[in-house]
């Protein structure tokens, strides 16, 4: 009876967009055949609607745009041409979840023209792949629609149902660092993408955009009284959302349909929407991992600014670069060695210098030393969201990096407003980050960027974008009212977060205590802190704590063990906010990596290892939380074990409440 119904009420749907409206349906399939687009004019309106095999995935839904000059361009339309096109390649990451990613879709392109008025232009590219879709506008070169301007998007997401899904406020908080919340989409504020949405049957959608070029950022909002979504672009200061001029083409707004979550980590729409690499020599692309001059300035040890408890001198950093040197760290990040950290450098971010340093840090000598020892420094460039004095220093600092061989930035934007005055996810900051990011492949920087737009997959295109913050990482565990993130925290970022990009969430606290803060600290045990490095993907990953409190900690091991770049990843086993067990073949050996996770609840896990070879065996070492573990009163045991392994064994693991697991599986037959 329920497959009846929903074949019935698959049926209403083309009969909405077809029959129903006297006029003729287009539909798109995915290669597979399962996924399909339906497209069709509702009173010269444009609709579409989404499914996938019996089920719908979204009802009609509205198409079109608000324009400063008037009328909107919603209709009513009519079609001029439509053409479809395949397309089977695949392409190969120069870093990345995995080494080869699969590009398969079939195309439909819809040309339509208004019936009255100024017939303006307009077309729409719907692209079905077998895990989602894809579709973008496109504003033609055109007599009547040369220069315009966009007020509004008037794209919707009609759901069949209040789905439940994880969000949070857009407007509510800065750079995307807030807390995940469930809650049904009807309950849902103005909110980010990547929006993941709990279908019926352990099912997942995602919604989310793909290269965010010259555009304003994707947000959505539920309308009143019912599931559907519509579209809010973050707007200029002025409230006119884009500034266009034909012919021009908007993002690509996604959909991930998966029936699992390993299907919803694993898709990779996003990145297949985004244009092929535009570097021709990427062997400079290194992913790393790193410590930093930076923990101890959350904590107060340190300071950025001058005076008796700078951070950044000379002495400190050669003492950062002996401690990776000798524990097969590729990287020193240095915060606060440049001018301009002195007084409020949030309100004065103009006067940073990125080519001068402090006198006390000796920025040739320490290059000179670090490349004696095999590591490279990290330059930390903080702009307090004063992009012109960025952009116009920009070259010279990237030109003397560049020189003295420091290959990797750290960008910062810490101020509610861009110059003051434009929000970071508008089209003014979307148009900066692209430009900074494009002058730094031109001097083969690698970029890690902070208080960023959210990420959309730029990185296939400019693969030296490695990282991004635009989450609230493990920072928040140092000085935050509400005592720091919760341990869910973890287990809902792969699945909401973490399908937009890599992220830096700088993780590898080993020391729980905090005398500046009592009330706030890090909410796991070490274990967990190991297992976040294979959990939570960035290609560079820093171990965040002080040095000396890694020293003499035998689970630091795993920490010098662990790859940050991989040939393939699996969800092994999970549950949005509660546990999550993912499995990550190392790119450059033929061994395996595990971290597994909790929220505050202690669990028994079982680990099914059908994700190795079949026919090889393994020795797996484990770094796990005892019995005695919890991150609440005793988050500092770890038991070191080593267990053969095979395609065939089943673990059973327990893990602590805010605990974790980390596994290391290396082949040895």
């Amino acid at each position: 009876m329920k497959q009846i119904i929903k074949l019935l009420s698959l049926s209403l749907i083309i009969c909405l967009l077809s029959a129903c409206n006297k006029t003729k349906e287009t539909v798109l399939s995915s290669p597979n055949g399962k996924v399909k687009i339906s497209f069709n004019l509702k009173n010269g309106k444009a609709y579409y609607a989404v499914a996938k095999e019996s089920e719908i995935i979204l009802n009609p839904s509205r198409l079109g745009f608000t324009l400063n000059e008037k009328p909107a361009l919603e209709g009513p339309f009519e079609i001029k041409n439509t053409a479809k096109s395949s397309l089977d390649e695949t392409w190969q990451q120069p870093w990345g979840e995995e080494v080869s990613v699969h590009n398969h879709y079939n195309e439909l392109k819809i040309e339509l023209q208004e019936k009255t008025g100024k017939k303006r232009l307009l077309n729409i590219v719907f692209r079905a792949f077998d895990d989602g879709i894809g579709f973008r506008y496109e504003f033609p070169e055109q007599e009547n629609l040369k220069k315009f301007e966009i007020t509004g998007e008037l794209t919707e997401f009609a759901l069949p149902d209040n789905y439940p899904g994880w969000s949070f406020p857009m407007y509510k908080s800065e750079y995307y660092e807030a807390l995940y919340k469930k809650s049904t989409v009807g309950e849902m504020d103005t909110i980010s993408t990547p929006l993941t949405i709990e279908r019926p049957n352990g099912k997942y959608l995602t919604i989310h955009e793909a290269n965010l070029t010259d555009y304003a950022a994707l947000n959505l909002y539920p309308a009143t009284g019912s599931p559907t979504l519509k579209t809010d672009l973050t707007p200029w200061s002025n409230g006119i959302k884009v500034y266009a001029e034909t012919p021009f083409v908007s993002p690509w707004r996604t959909l991930i349909i998966a029936d699992n979550l390993n299907e919803l980590v694993n898709s990779r729409i996003m990145l297949n929407l985004n244009e092929p690499c535009k570097i021709e020599d990427t062997s400079w692309l290194r992913p790393a991992k790193y410590v930093g001059i930076w923990w101890g300035m959350h904590k107060e040890t340190y300071s950025w600014a001058q005076g008796p408890k700078h951070g950044a001198t000379t002495k400190n950093t050669k003492a950062y670069i002996d401690f990776a040197a000798a524990h097969h760290i590729q990287g020193v990040l240095v915060e606060g060695w440049n001018y301009g950290w002195d007084g409020d450098w949030v309100a004065n971010g103009d006067q940073f210098s990125f080519t001068g340093n402090y006198p006390d840090y000796d920025i040739n000598e320490l290059v000179r030393y670090a490349a004696g020892k095999g590591v490279e420094l990290i330059a930390h460039n903080e702009t307090g969201g004063a992009t012109v004095n960025y952009e116009n220093q920009s070259d010279s600092a990237f030109a003397l990096y560049k020189r003295l061989g420091i290959h990797t930035v750290k960008t910062g934007y810490v101020n509610r407003f861009l110059d003051k005055k434009e929000r970071h996810s508008s089209q003014y900051g979307v148009r900066h980050y692209r430009k900074i990011i494009e002058t730094a492949a031109r001097y083969q920087i690698m970029v890690d960027n902070h208080e960023p737009v959210m990420p959309t997959g730029l990185q296939r295109t400019y693969p030296n974008l490695m990282t991004q913050e635009g989450v609230r990482g493990q920072e928040y565990d140092a000085w935050s009212r509400d005592g720091g993130n919760p341990p869910e925290h973890t287990t809902i970022l792969p699945f909401t977060r973490g399908l937009a990009g890599p992220m830096d969430f700088t993780f590898g606290t080993f020391d729980f205590t905090n005398p500046v803060h009592p009330q706030t600290r890090t909410q796991t045990t070490i274990a967990k802190q190991l297992a976040l490095y294979v959990v939570i993907y960035s290609p560079l990953q820093m171990a965040s704590d002080l040095p000396e409190n890694y020293v003499n900690k035998p689970a630091f091991e795993f920490i010098e063990l662990v790859p940050v770049d991989w040939a393939k990843t699996v969800i092994v086993d999970g549950k949005i906010g509660d546990y999550v067990i993912t499995a990550r073949k190392d790119k450059h050996s033929e061994d395996w990596y595990v971290g597994a996770i909790t929220d505050e609840n202690s669990r028994n896990l079982k680990i099914n290892f059908d994700f190795l070879e079949k026919g090889k065996k393994y020795k797996a070492k484990i770094f796990k939380d005892t019995s005695e573990s919890d991150w609440k009163t005793n988050p500092y045991p770890v038991l070191i074990e080593e267990k053969d392994v095979d395609a065939d064994t089943i673990l059973d693991l327990y893990l602590a409440p805010g605990g974790g697991a980390a596994i290391r599986i290396k082949v040895i037959l």
